[in-house]
């Protein structure tokens, strides 16, 4: 027969046991609020203030009425005016703008005379998500910017076709192939997951077996155990690797542009820092579930504000902060800019010491954090 009694008993002594596990309790509500915040305030498609730069080699009203007209639209800020088309070129690649404007001399008079006036938009493409409405606001541009300039003798302009033509150059991606950004993009999103889990796990796991009693009596020292534990996922990290990046040139043809060699040096980095992350989560967790609990706590963030599945420029500032403490975010920028930008080591750079500052504040922590145990 039923009893409520110990219906009851058994009710109570779930309450008790999500008290003592405060930490699965937390997730149990930390996650779905991360969810709510993350894809309700975070998450938007359709970035706009985009930065750009604008070269101008025609100084008139009708060049300083297109720049006007181009911010207008809303999708596009303009925060550098380069002297020189190189020097455009090099904000372009190192990612700092996301489109270049380019206005030519004979501009004004080509405008004036009928003619077929000319300006050059190029785009950073490797994320086509990000520059697809944008470009597309540009043909709007091109009908209305010099409306309020074309009167007088020019009013006729108006009846015949746009005073100008915007041609647009996709770089890196000219044909907005989505897995171009993508699939090395899942080279991180990859390490990540399974770096962070597989370390956490495996500190946990001796806990739990009570093998970590054995390692702590040993004259073995906390910097030593943690490279330890360390380096034989570096090797299996290289494995995936190598796997994602046979599929990328052979399954789904991504282009390689840059050095294979100094991909595999920033993999180092990368792989190390999220090693040293899962570390440090299983000096918190006391048991194999939570160390998994705590891995998709850090998953999920690093996914959504790293720029993988969204664009980062379209996220509101508060967000764009938390992504830039994210080691993937910083490794995005990366890979992409190596395959598919050909940047060089001094162009990555900017990104390698995130990298490198969030391995050694990590690393710190989790060292002092064993080292605790050993008392």
């Amino acid at each position: 027969m039923f009893a409520w009694h110990r219906f009851i008993a058994v009710v109570m002594k779930e309450f008790v046991q999500m008290r003592r596990d405060r930490l699965t309790f937390a997730m149990m509500i930390g996650v779905p609020v991360m969810q709510l915040v993350l894809f309700g305030f975070a998450i938007n498609m359709d970035p706009k203030g985009l930065p750009s730069a604008v070269v101008v080699a025609d100084s008139s009203v009708f060049s300083r009425s297109l720049v006007r007209a181009m911010e207008n639209t809303g999708y596009f800020s303009v925060v550098a005016t380069p002297a020189t088309v190189a020097e455009a070129d090099r904000l372009l690649a190192l990612g700092r703008v996301q489109f270049v404007l380019q206005i030519p001399e004979d501009f004004s008079r080509r405008v004036q005379r009928g003619e077929n006036a000319v300006v050059l938009v190029s785009a950073d493409a490797t994320d086509p998500a990000a520059t697809s409405n944008a470009l597309s606001a540009l043909q709007q541009v091109s009908r209305t910017a010099l409306d309020h300039d074309l009167h007088g003798s020019l009013a006729k302009l108006h009846s015949a076709p746009p005073a100008f033509e915007v041609r647009v150059h996709r770089r890196y991606n000219p044909e907005g192939i989505t897995q171009y950004n993508i699939v090395p993009g899942l080279m991180g999103v990859v390490l990540t997951m399974t770096m962070v889990m597989m370390t956490s796990i495996a500190m946990t796991r001796e806990r739990e077996r009570g093998t970590m009693e054995n390692l702590l009596a040993t004259p073995v020292r906390p910097l030593e155990v943690m490279i330890g534990k360390i380096v034989p996922y570096i090797l299996i990290g290289y494995i995936q690797v190598v796997v994602i990046m046979i599929a990328a040139v052979f399954l789904f043809r991504v282009p390689i542009v840059g050095s294979l060699g100094l991909l595999s040096a920033v993999l180092v980095l990368f792989i190390a820092t999220n090693l040293a992350i899962g570390f440090t989560f299983s000096t918190v967790a006391k048991s194999q579930m939570q160390a998994m609990q705590m891995t998709m706590f850090f998953f999920l963030p690093s996914m959504l504000l790293s720029g993988f599945m969204f664009p980062f420029r379209g996220m509101p500032d508060w967000a764009q902060v938390i992504g830039e403490v994210l080691p993937l975010t910083h490794f995005l920028r990366i890979v992409r800019g190596i395959l598919l930008k050909g940047s060089t080591l001094a162009e990555i750079v900017p990104h390698m010491w995130p990298l490198a500052v969030i391995l050694a504040v990590v690393s710190a922590v989790a060292l002092k954090r064993y080292q605790r145990t050993l008392d």
